[in-house]
């Protein structure tokens, strides 16, 4: 790009974030909370009451729990989080009358805290905004970014207002499908499952007790995740055709095929929430940076839920580039150098691909109706669930605290 298009920017500022979903808002606010002077916008194609109307719920762990606790929002969360006391994981056939458990988890990291919580969507975007906003953090919504050019001193970002905002960094936080990594000419390698994922909500007669629940049935794993009240979230997997017959099906074949995996434990079932499928794929970003530009969350990395660690890895990414990024300023650094965005894509792309190989050889192993895999498998679960040195590993990587954690993860401050 050259000078006299870079004079064009009709203003100025520091980090450009590129989505307004819970990655792009903590992200934002993490930035300008611990660095007042950084000046930091975010673009969000979504008007605000979109987001404040998503019906769905995610799975946070204790380490992410940390990380909102210390970014100040996590008080305003926690009234509608769901602790998850313990999980119970079952291997059987979905006609099965019985579903012999095979590994449990006590919930608790450590005493009065829990490994993970539940909680909404809505209200978790809705915490992360607002504060963002109390911060100083400007937001143009409703808005996309429609490109961008670099040159060795910034990144000038196009919108489609026609609006053009100079930056020393814009991060992609724009989902699964980034528009803006197709933009930077960042590939991605992954391959499709051949499974959607079934999420709705369920109300029920008897309380969970804050356990969750994860049955591994032929075609893929059904996990039902404890909510506020006798409430629970599903996520429900099945192949692509299958799914879409569920989904756009009448109620009470829909009702009729959830009770056959969810069963009578906690008596009667009712609908309480609209019924989604989404895609199940593993893709993986083939660089999380370049000049001036930075992938996060769904944008650099997409999993299968079947560990529940997709919003968990996202918000690692944000914890990860914060650090990055502040400690970059605060000693006079560039914060939109290769050299400086290449220590967090060091930092996040090991885990990442572990991550990814992970959940994908479990969706493998279990995804399937192969006796001898249900016998090698059953047997694996049940020597996990007599060593408690290795349930108390799968605990805390469950938690999110293993490993080489930045701050926030931590519960530090940056």
């Amino acid at each position: 790009m050259t000078r006299d298009r870079q004079q064009q920017a009709d203003e100025r500022v520091d980090v450009l974030v590129a989505g307004g979903n819970y990655v792009g808002l903590a992200l934002a606010l993490a930035v300008k909370d611990a660095d007042p002077a950084c000046r930091v916008a975010v673009v969000d194609a979504r008007p605000v009451e979109v987001a404040d109307r998503d019906p769905r719920a995610s799975a946070i762990a204790s380490a992410a729990a940390k990380m909102l606790e210390q970014l100040d929002v996590w008080h305003e969360i926690e009234p509608q989080a769901q602790p998850i006391l313990d999980m119970v994981i079952t291997d059987s056939r979905t006609g099965d009358v019985a579903r012999p458990v095979f590994l449990t988890f006590a919930g608790e990291v450590e005493p009065g805290q829990p490994f993970a919580y539940m909680v909404p969507n809505a209200v978790m975007v809705k915490a992360l905004r607002d504060r963002a906003i109390a911060a100083g953090v400007d937001f143009v919504a409703p808005d996309t970014v429609t490109g961008f050019d670099v040159d060795a001193d910034s990144v000038t970002i196009e919108l489609g207002s026609e609006r053009r905002i100079g930056a020393s960094l814009l991060v992609a936080a724009d989902g699964v499908r980034s528009r803006l990594r197709d933009l930077a000419g960042i590939r991605t390698v992954g391959w499709d499952y051949g499974q959607s994922g079934i999420v709705t909500t369920v109300a029920h007669e008897r309380p969970h007790n804050g356990r969750a629940e994860e049955h591994f049935l032929p075609a893929g794993p059904f996990a039902i995740l404890p909510l506020t009240g006798n409430r629970s979230s599903l996520v429900w997997t099945e192949p692509h055709d299958r799914a879409r017959r569920l989904v756009e099906g009448d109620d009470l074949t829909f009702r009729l095929e959830l009770e056959r995996r969810f069963g009578h434990h906690l008596g009667t079932l009712e609908i309480a929430g609209p019924r989604h499928a989404f895609p199940l794929r593993l893709q993986i970003a083939r660089s999380f940076v370049k000049p001036r530009f930075a992938l996060a969350g769904d944008a650099a990395h997409g999993i299968h839920p079947i560990a529940g660690q997709g919003l968990n890895m996202g918000f690692r990414d944000v914890a990860a580039l914060a650090e990055v990024v502040v400690d970059a300023r605060r000693i006079g650094l560039d914060p939109g150098s290769l050299a400086v965005l290449e220590r967090y894509e060091r930092w996040r792309r090991f885990d990442t691909v572990q991550m990814g190989a992970v959940t994908d050889v479990i969706n493998r192993l279990f995804s399937n109706d192969n006796d001898f895999l249900r016998i090698a498998r059953d047997v694996g679960l049940g020597l996990v669930d007599r060593l408690p040195v290795l349930k108390r590993f799968f605990i805390e990587e469950a938690a999110g605290i293993n490993g080489n954690l930045p701050r926030l993860l931590r519960g530090e401050a940056l």
